[in-house]
């Protein structure tokens, strides 16, 4: 294993995702992949998902120095359940690394995204940190985190986190 390619995620609407991803946190739309539909056990067998589901579009985006976001809307033969919180099982995140919390927060803010809360201050190992967490407009949940003087654990770690400002380190 070398590193991560790509999450993909869900969204109900692939066009404001993309609005979303691009407009709003600065992601680059590169390729588009068309419908994909079986009349077998392939989506079941390969996805596990209902047999007769099908893939409307996915399409592809890079975010920064970071990893790459694959997104899928799907035509479900047996319906979608609701997006999990984080305390469920399969809840999930996506974290974005920013220089500047406070002018990201407000740049949020000025574009109308819900902002849950005011920026955190970690302790522990984590102390240095920063975060904040923020709602797409169908939902999900991201998060924003900032050390730009590194983390309190980086002082006596062996091996550090990768970090999105210093990618070759």
């Amino acid at each position: 294993m070398t590193g991560t390619d790509h999450i993909g995620f869900t969204v109900p609407d692939l066009d404001e995702a993309e609005r979303f991803f691009v407009d709003i946190l600065g992601a680059v739309h590169v390729y588009t992949l068309g419908p994909k539909r079986a009349d077998d056990d392939f989506m079941a067998m390969q996805l596990g998902v209902h047999p007769r589901t099908e893939i409307s579009e996915i399409r592809f985006y890079r975010l920064g120095n970071g990893g790459n976001v694959e997104l899928f809307q799907y035509e479900s033969a047996d319906g979608q359940a609701p997006q999990p919180r984080n305390s469920d099982i399969g809840g999930h995140h996506l974290a974005l690394y920013v220089d500047d919390l406070d002018a990201a927060a407000a740049y949020l803010r000025a574009n109308d995204v819900e902002v849950m809360g005011d920026p955190v201050r970690s302790a522990g190992e984590s102390a240095g940190q920063r975060w904040l967490y923020f709602r797409s407009p169908w939902g999900m949940q991201f998060e924003l985190v900032s050390y730009p003087d590194g983390k309190a654990y980086e002082r006596h770690a062996e091996t550090t986190l990768w970090h999105p400002s210093r990618p070759a380190e």
